[in-house]
């Protein structure tokens, strides 16, 4: 955990340095490259596991299960934060 806060606080630093730098307006670029190599490098580590490939069907639909429940639950406290407070 040390290690991630001390990532966040040194990019929080490296972006108050060059806040007024021409950097600053290809951090958005950047940001999607790193992500998406996160992303490949992730469905690498995943179709290296051989637990995980053969268990795939049933992880799947587990997977399926639990991202429905949590867009519908993110949708109901949406709904009920708008209707209570706007």
């Amino acid at each position: 955990m040390i290690p991630i806060i001390l990532c966040i606080a040194t990019g929080i630093l490296a972006g108050f340095l060059v806040r007024n730098t021409g950097f600053v307006k290809y951090t958005g670029t950047l940001l999607t490259v790193v992500i998406t190599l996160l992303f490949f490098f992730l469905g690498v580590s995943v179709g290296n596991n051989e637990q995980v490939v053969r268990n795939f069907a049933s992880i799947g639909l587990d997977a399926f299960i639990l991202t429905v429940g949590g867009t519908l639950g993110s949708l109901f406290c949406i709904k009920w934060i708008d209707d209570k407070f706007f």
